[in-house]
């Protein structure tokens, strides 16, 4: 039984969110990109559902994985086509940024609700410069306090580094701070940065449920979030 809003949230006074499979559903225009890198390359593109397995590790992965054709990445794979393949997802992927990319049902006035009584951060394995764009081209610019790439700093989650460093730039202690995401990768980054989370059990978990990995709360809904961190003023 759920209780709102939760004690594990008593003292938060930030929000650190995960992007992809959280606020927005970039499979998408992701899943374009790399099926147009795959086929400039030769190769055959691959479904929507495939790739969408592949997702969430931050982009060199998901090129790895693409060129691999499999969530596990094929270890003869070549450096040098890598590189150059990443290069051209790039281009590819910020010439259709944000096509068919859509916010999560509810994101858009629960952050706007929440906004009202916390800053606001977005800690993502994303390149950072991809982030922005998609914002504004879902009207969320200017909601956000704090904005963390999976290139910003030297680590990257499940590293706890970026959650470390967004707490101290809003000058809070970690337990005034919560980590929502929908991914392992984010319960995990809490888990080691010692702050409460919150798994979304809908997104991109390689089929596993965000329970498994124990954060202090699941919701299956994203409005759930404003009961369960109390009252807004």
């Amino acid at each position: 039984m759920s209780v709102f809003p939760h004690p594990a949230f008593s003292q938060a006074e930030a929000l650190f969110f995960d992007f992809d499979g959280t606020l927005v559903d970039s499979v998408p225009d992701l899943a374009l990109a790399i099926n147009n890198t795959l086929t400039s390359l030769g190769r055959e593109p691959f479904a929507e559902h495939e790739i969408r397995q592949w997702v969430g590790n931050g982009p060199e992965q998901l090129v790895a994985r693409a060129l691999s054709g499999s969530v596990e990445i094929d270890p003869a794979l070549e450096a040098s086509l890598l590189e150059s393949s990443m290069a051209t997802y790039f281009g590819f992927y910020e010439r259709d940024i944000c096509v068919n990319t859509r916010l999560y049902p509810e994101v858009e006035n629960t952050l706007k609700q929440l906004k009202e009584k916390f800053p606001m951060v977005i800690i993502t394995n994303k390149t950072e410069r991809f982030v922005a764009p998609i914002l504004k081209g879902l009207g969320l610019d200017g909601i956000f306090d704090v904005i963390l790439g999976g290139d910003s700093l030297p680590q990257r989650k499940p590293n706890p580094a970026p959650l470390l460093h967004a707490a101290d730039t809003l000058g809070k202690t970690v337990q005034q701070c919560v980590m929502i995401g929908d991914s392992k990768n984010d319960i995990l980054a809490a888990k080691a940065a010692q702050m409460p989370s919150v798994g979304v059990s809908y997104g991109y978990n390689y089929g596993e449920p965000i329970a498994v990995y124990e954060p202090d709360a699941v919701v299956d809904d994203f409005s759930t979030l404003v009961p369960l961190l109390g009252e807004i003023a």
